[in-house]
């Protein structure tokens, strides 16, 4: 912004409901010209509109999935093709809504842009999230149903087969997030999962890259790698899972080697820092200068599976916003999953200052 610019920022921040006439005369400039500064300010973002609503700054947004889990837990041993019994339970995921909620706990400010239909599955939701994401750019559309997901687990809480009803996701176009464009010029961070289509990543990358947001990239399945761009240029953290890189880069990894020469390929690609997750193995992560191996902290009895990657993601992201070093952040990332594989929650309950007792406990 230019000096002009910032003065009638400040003017309107001071003071939203004066007139163009009474901040023209308080800013000793003409009304045209006053008029031609402030459309150059909505342009880029820095005024909402006519109303000249100012945008969230340091506000963190995640886009994708938000959907309802349910989980069946099989009892004895598996046996396919007959009836198992089992018990069940029903709570909120999707991978983006997941992130939000974690990073919600933690203490970020978080945003959540998504698609859901108008049904009961949406108010779920949105009772289960609003205490810790700001849900004002959720798109409700009409004759659609909320996302679903169904997961079936064996009896130490490893996924044997899982059922996702993900439609809606595909009216999550740029379209929808242009509606949003200034909030999302002003992120602190971006977070999209691939849940999006293609060309809502890359309309994402883009944006971040122009106004240099920092970007994650997180997947959601390696059937899904073909949503990702090509060019990781103007990704920030791209955190993905062995899987979804052998179908990313169309390789078989089969040890610590083929492990780092992949995150390299990933890195030349034009990401700057990728984190390659092994369960527990713990992550390969870091930048073209400093590549190392985190093992992942010992679990006694994992309860559940499902939220633990949404975990990882969420609580590094908060250390980093937290402008710590990028392996106390991935540290704490696997601290958080791991303390996730032993709560019979997707999202387990923490205190805000989680984060801190962590530091002090090192």
């Amino acid at each position: 912004m230019n000096e002009k610019e910032k003065l009638v920022l400040q003017c309107i921040h001071d003071n939203p409901y004066l007139s163009q006439q009474e901040m023209a005369d308080n800013l000793n400039m003409s009304r045209p010209a006053l008029a031609n500064t402030i459309s150059s300010l909505i342009k880029k973002g820095e005024i909402i509109g006519r109303a000249y609503v100012l945008p969230h700054k340091g506000t963190i947004v995640a886009i994708g999935g938000a959907n309802v889990d349910r989980k069946f837990h099989i009892t004895d041993e598996v046996q396919l093709a007959t009836s198992n019994p089992a018990t069940a339970t029903e709570s909120v995921g999707g991978v983006a809504r997941n992130i939000a909620e974690n990073l919600g706990r933690l203490g970020s400010k978080v945003k959540l842009l998504t698609t859901v239909g108008h049904d009961q599955d949406a108010e779920m939701i949105e009772r289960a999230s609003s205490a810790f994401i700001e849900l004002d750019l959720v798109e409700k559309l009409e004759a659609q149903q909320t996302g679903s997901y169904t997961a079936v687990l064996d009896r130490d809480g490893e996924l044997v087969i899982a059922l996702a009803n993900m439609e809606i996701y595909n009216a999550l176009t740029p379209a929808i997030l242009q509606k949003n464009e200034a909030t999302l010029m002003n992120a602190s961070g971006i977070i999209i999962d691939l849940n999006c289509p293609k060309e809502t990543v890359i309309y994402v990358q883009q944006l971040a890259r122009d106004r240099g947001i920092p970007l994650t990239i997180v997947p959601v399945s390696s059937p899904k790698m073909n949503r990702m761009p090509n060019d990781l240029t103007g990704v920030t953290y791209f955190i993905c899972n062995r899987d979804e890189v052998e179908a990313y880069l169309q390789v078989q990894l089969s040890d610590e080697a083929s492990y780092f020469e992949a995150v390299r390929k990933l890195l030349e690609k034009g990401a700057k820092h990728v984190v390659l997750t092994l369960g527990n193995k713990g992550v390969i992560a870091g930048s073209k200068d400093d590549l190392q191996h985190y093992p992942a902290y010992s679990v006694d009895h994992i309860i559940d599976v499902t939220g633990a990657g949404d975990a990882f993601v969420s609580a590094c992201l908060h250390g980093i916003m937290q402008e710590d070093a990028f392996s106390d952040a991935i540290e704490f990332g696997l601290y958080h999953a791991a303390n996730t594989l032993q709560a019979d929650t997707t999202v387990r309950q923490v205190a805000q200052d989680e984060y801190k007792n962590w530091r002090n406990l090192k």
